[in-house]
């Protein structure tokens, strides 16, 4: 069993600065892919960056050049940073990564459960 844990989540004015981070535990043999996601009430849920095993990332347009996901492979955990941030990032942010257990025999999408960042003006 895999399980992804988000923190770092709350309440922080407009143009202020969060670090969220995600930490993977169970029995992983190696982790591909991370993502960061986030879905306001109402709203569809949005990929907003993904990191690959070998570093590299990507971002979609309303988040690029303010956050920065990146990943530490000896603890299991990525980071979001967020910068500027503004009233509509308010959102519940959700972390996902594609994982390999049993020894590498085994490839699965595991999510956690999320953390809220609200933004006020």
């Amino acid at each position: 069993q895999v399980q992804l844990v988000e923190s770092g989540g709350g309440l922080v004015q407009a143009g202020g600065s969060l670090r969220l981070s995600c930490v993977a535990s169970g029995n992983i043999s190696k982790i591909n892919n991370m993502r960061w996601y986030r879905q306001a009430p109402g709203q569809q849920r949005d990929l907003l960056a993904a990191i690959g095993s070998g570093g590299t990332t990507n971002y979609a347009s309303s988040v690029k050049g303010r956050f920065t996901i990146s990943r530490d492979n000896a603890r299991n955990t990525m980071y979001l940073q967020m910068n500027s941030l503004k009233p509509e990032d308010t959102a519940v942010y959700q972390c996902a990564a594609s994982i390999f257990t049993d020894a590498g025999t085994r490839l699965g999408d595991y999510w956690g459960q999320g953390t809220q960042v609200t933004v006020s003006s």
